[in-house]
């Protein structure tokens, strides 16, 4: 073997074997404009495709670690309290808010076998007293927490979960959520999501040579290929598709290179009551990351100091995105969009 084939050799093992890829980031003189792709239009369409999918009532109300055992969580949910605790085998339980005697907000309230008891009284509140408050139908997927608060849409049936993603399995991924709010309504978030085209140019710092495919892209579905930056100089190339399974989500998942199957979900949950304005909405985001390279394991295993720096890169993405829906949302309701 002559040593051109022996290095052309080499070099096709480091390529297999490192996802890393020689990839000068360009600067904007250089960038290919995205704005012709992202027609108005085109966006308007995947959203109305996305709105049409029924939630069945159900909402995301936080991660599953937000819910600890022997402590109640109020969150505020369309303008209504929510409290969340534990049933004694760690099952997830939803009732209002409030306590019945004397209105007590419920939050932070001691659970004894699986009995939220009131901090004003010690009001026993659960799924079994009297009166019974374990009301809302409550669902705990592993990573997300969810309640059904309705309501159902028309032509749709009451569910006893959500419609939930394909995930990685559990035992080979490693989950990171975030929740941020923003002043808009939930389908400006989902919007949001779907106009991959702003990535490269609104994330230069995390994106870069996005190309969306348009033969194998539909209003239901968006093809792209992407490349996430390590700097300057190096990127990971990946190929993404985005779906909605319900309303109120957007999935995108890796189907090539580097950490195929690995998810990034998108969840956006009204805070405040249908119908009035300023609308304040929260976005929960739950990556779900996966690979078979040895070096996923060992970050795997460290997921306590893993997760700290992936919700970092989380939260400074929708710092930019929430900024894209609130100012979507800002223009509707002047009457300019």
């Amino acid at each position: 073997m002559s040593l051109m084939r022996v290095d052309r050799a080499i070099r096709e093992e480091v390529r297999r074997r490192s996802p890393l890829r020689y990839m000068p980031q360009q600067t904007p003189d250089r960038m290919c404009g995205t704005w012709r792709d992202a027609r108005p239009a085109r966006i308007e369409a995947a959203l109305a495709s996305a709105l049409e999918r029924p939630t069945h009532g159900w909402v995301v109300v936080g991660a599953s670690t937000d819910v600890p055992r022997g402590r109640s969580l109020v969150r505020t949910v369309m303008g209504r309290e929510v409290v969340l605790w534990r049933d004694e085998s760690g099952g997830l339980l939803a009732g209002p808010g409030a306590c019945p005697h004397l209105g007590a907000r419920l939050d932070g309230c001691d659970v004894v076998g699986g009995t939220v008891l009131c901090r004003w009284h010690g009001m026993p509140l659960g799924r079994d007293t009297d009166p019974p408050w374990a009301t809302f139908a409550a669902y705990d997927d592993g990573v997300l927490a969810w309640v059904q608060l309705g309501p159902v849409e028309e032509g749709a049936e009451p569910t006893d979960r959500p419609v939930l993603a394909e995930r990685p399995d559990p035992a080979v991924s490693l989950a990171s959520v975030v929740s941020l709010v923003a002043t808009c309504e939930p389908h400006d978030i989902v919007a949001n999501r779907l106009d991959p085209w702003h990535g490269a140019w609104f994330h230069p710092y995390a994106f870069s040579d996005l190309t969306v495919d348009d033969v194998a892209s539909s209003d239901d579905r968006l093809v792209l290929d992407v490349a996430y930056r390590l700097g300057r100089t190096f990127a990971v190339p990946v190929r993404a598709e985005f779906t909605c399974p319900d309303a109120a989500t957007v999935v995108m998942t890796i189907t090539e290179g580097e950490g195929v199957g690995s998810v990034v979900e998108t969840h956006a949950t009204r805070i405040t009551a249908p119908g009035t304005h300023p609308a304040r909405t929260v976005m929960t985001e739950a990556v779900v990351a996966t690979s078979d390279r040895g070096g996923f394991r060992v970050a795997q295993a460290l997921g306590s100091l893993v997760r700290p720096g992936m919700r970092a890169s989380q939260r400074q993405l929708w710092a930019d995105d929430l900024e894209y829906a609130a100012r979507r949302y800002e223009l509707r309701q002047a009457g300019t969009a």
